[in-house]
Formats: structure tokens, C-alpha cells, sequence
């Protein structure tokens, strides 16, 4: 296919003049160009997009995301005020799914002001049709806008696309991966000549005794500290689903995804969504650093069931027709199956929480709910 991409033509640009450009750099530009960023300008989500998430493929989804959040809410001691935040909301789908299980706990739902952190002026315009007439939403440009008090954190398919460095092990060091530009003046990936000083002091155990070959990747904290660093000194928690591993580990996740199907991440700058997976063990210990409690990671489908998700699906099922119940069995098992096309066990799911909340509903391992089961007993 032609790249006929006007991003493509910057990017080039921008290594003719400045040289290679760090990863997370051309995954930044990429995404958030602002005039030709992936982010900025489409509604990215669907059977016409590029991919789908969670929330579209059924409204169980959403609904059992309220309910997590009343859990957090009563854990908290019921305060007066709560932030319900969504970081990346999409098109407010899983948000207004949430909202309608919020309202069978009044003194909750009347306490809730919505946030939503949205860059996409094309995806707000989708939030506020699908928000109208059920809840007042406020939109922010970033987390720190929101006004502080006690929240609630949603955060599902946010991570994943926040731009990654890369380090390729040589017999000297690690070496930052660039972009850089091919003798025939296309895109290609390289390394950065010199290696990164000390590098290997800040590495995980398992990272650091790689092979020369192999590729680490890793986010900068800034963005799970912000948001640890408000939990611990506000209260509430935070929930963050996405696709990625527990624990840091080497490997290239580095993708790009259009029209629900793999793409180069080199071609057509700006027109197809570009991630990495989710390095949970870091985003644990970034949280853990400032002070907040992590809790999990447990798999997407675990914490679906442990909140009843299969009782859900059998009781749209029964008051639904043929067809409608065969769809509701099919999400069932896109959402929390094992597989090709199945979202269960890729996806996983970490709770953030200031330090007072001890556990958090479908987040603790087996032995704190026994405890909580022998409590409520």
C-alpha cells in the first residue's frame, strides 16, 4: 500500500534535520501529532474502526465496572463526594453502562460528580451523545485537571498506548532503539550509537541477565505515579485493564493495528493505532514507590467472574430471544474465555489504592477473601 501519510512525510523530515528519533518519540508523534496524531482527530473504536474494546462488545462489561466502584465507594466509609474518573473513555460507553448499575444505590449515585480525561475532540462529541440525559460529565485534558476529593479510577485499553522506550542488549550495553531512515530514505528501525550509561542498575533481575539480542521496553512512572500520588493523598482507587504480562520480562510488543488487523508500525504514520503491552509488575511498583497500595494482577476473566458476570449473562439470557442470548453467550466467552479472539486471560486487571484500603473487591488473592467471606458471614 502507498504511504501517502502527511505524518510520514514530517517524521522524515524531522530524522533528516535532527537525526534517528527515539521509539517513544515516533510512537508520541504518532498518537498525538496535533494536526495529524492517531488520537486526535477519529473515532478509532468499532466494526468501522480499527478495534474494539471491552465495553462494545457488551454492556456487562460496564455494568459490572459500576459496581466495583460501589464497592470502593462503601469501603471508603460512603463519603459525601466521589470523582468518578475515566481516563481514555472512549465513547462513553462503558461510562454510561456504569452509571445505570449506580443508580440502584442513590446516596452513592447522588454523591458522584463524572470525569473524563479525553484528548479527541471527535470522541468527546461521541462521550456527549452517549452521556445526554444521564449524567452531567465534565471533560479534562489530563488527570491533573480533575478537581481533587476522593475518586474512583477507570482506566481500560489507557496504558497500552502511552508511547514505550526500547533498549536493544549489545556486548557493551543496552542501546536506545530509534527510527531512523533506510538508504532509499524509508523508515526503519536502529540503535542508538552509544550505549545508555548505567542502564543496567535500573533494570529488573530477570531483564538484566538477558542475552546480548535481546529488546526491553519500559514506560516512564510519571503517569501511574500522578495518579498513585493523588489516590494516597485523597482516597478512592483506581482500575486498570489491559493487555500485557505481570512481570517485566524482555521481549518486542511493539504493534500497530488498523482496521482490526495487524499493520506495519513504520507505515502510514497517524492512521493506525500503535502499543505495546502493559508491563504490570512496573506499574505496581511505580504506585508502591509513592506510598499507594497495589493489589493483583489478577487475569480479565478471573475478576469478571469474581464478580458474577456469568450470573449476568444468565439472566439477560433468559429474558432475551434466541439470537440475542447467543450473543450474549459469545461475549461471555470473548470476555472472559481463553484463545484466539478471546480477551480472558490476556488482558489483566490491577487495583490502585490508597493506603488505608486493605483489599479491594475481586482484586485479593485467596486468602484475603476467605477472610472477607468469613467476615461477611
Amino acid at each position: 500500500m502507498t504511504d501517502n501519510s502527511p505524518l510520514t512525510t514530517e517524521i522524515k523530515r524531522q530524522i533528516k534535520a535532527m537525526g534517528p528519533m527515539p521509539v517513544w518519540r515516533y510512537m508520541e508523534l504518532c498518537l498525538t501529532h496535533p494536526d495529524y496524531g492517531y488520537y486526535v482527530s477519529r473515532d478509532p473504536l468499532g466494526r468501522e474502526g480499527d478495534f474494539t474494546t471491552s465495553p462494545e462488545i457488551s454492556q456487562m462489561f460496564g455494568e459490572l465496572i459500576g459496581l466495583w466502584a460501589a464497592s470502593v465507594w462503601k469501603a471508603m466509609g460512603d463519603p459525601a463526594e466521589l470523582r468518578l474518573i475515566e481516563l481514555g473513555p472512549g465513547r462513553g460507553t462503558m461510562m454510561a453502562d456504569a452509571l445505570r448499575a449506580l443508580r440502584v444505590l442513590p446516596p452513592l449515585y447522588q454523591s458522584l460528580s463524572v470525569h473524563l480525561v479525553e484528548i479527541n475532540p471527535v470522541l468527546r462529541e461521541k462521550q456527549r451523545t452517549t452521556l445526554a440525559g444521564i449524567r452531567e460529565v465534565n471533560w479534562h485534558d489530563s488527570l491533573e485537571d480533575v478537581p481533587p476529593g476522593p475518586a474512583v479510577i477507570l482506566a481500560n485499553e489507557y496504558f497500552d498506548v502511552l508511547p514505550i522506550h526500547q533498549a536493544v542488549k549489545r556486548d557493551e550495553g543496552w542501546h536506545e532503539r530509534v527510527v531512523e531512515l533506510s538508504a532509499s530514505g524509508e523508515l526503519m528501525f536502529g540503535v542508538a550509537e552509544a550505549p545508555i550509561p548505567r542502564f543496567e542498575v535500573l533494570l529488573p533481575p530477570l531483564v538484566r541477565a538477558a542475552p546480548v539480542g535481546a529488546l526491553f521496553e519500559w514506560r516512564p512512572d510519571t503517569t501511574m505515579m500522578k495518579l498513585a500520588t493523588r489516590l494516597r493523598d485523597q482516597g478512592g482507587a483506581a482500575l486498570i485493564i489491559d493487555y500485557g504480562h505481570v512481570r517485566s520480562d524482555v521481549g518486542d510488543t511493539f504493534q500497530a493495528i488498523a482496521r482490526h488487523s495487524y499493520a506495519d508500525p513504520l507505515s502510514n504514520c497517524g492512521r493506525a493505532d500503535l502499543t505495546a503491552h502493559v508491563d504490570f509488575a512496573a506499574l505496581a511498583r511505580a504506585a508502591e514507590d509513592v506510598g499507594a497500595r497495589a493489589h493483583g494482577p489478577v487475569t480479565q476473566g478471573e475478576f469478571l467472574k469474581r464478580l458474577g458476570i456469568e450470573s449476568r449473562a444468565v439472566t439477560l439470557m433468559a429474558k432475551a430471544a434466541p439470537q440475542v442470548s447467543e450473543n450474549v453467550a459469545a461475549a461471555l466467552q470473548r470476555l472472559t474465555g481463553q484463545g484466539r479472539g478471546s480477551m480472558g486471560s490476556m488482558f489483566k486487571v490491577l487495583g490502585i489504592s490508597d493506603p488505608t484500603l486493605q483489599t479491594l473487591v475481586a482484586l485479593s488473592d485467596d486468602a484475603e477473601r476467605a477472610a472477607e467471606a468469613k467476615a461477611a458471614t
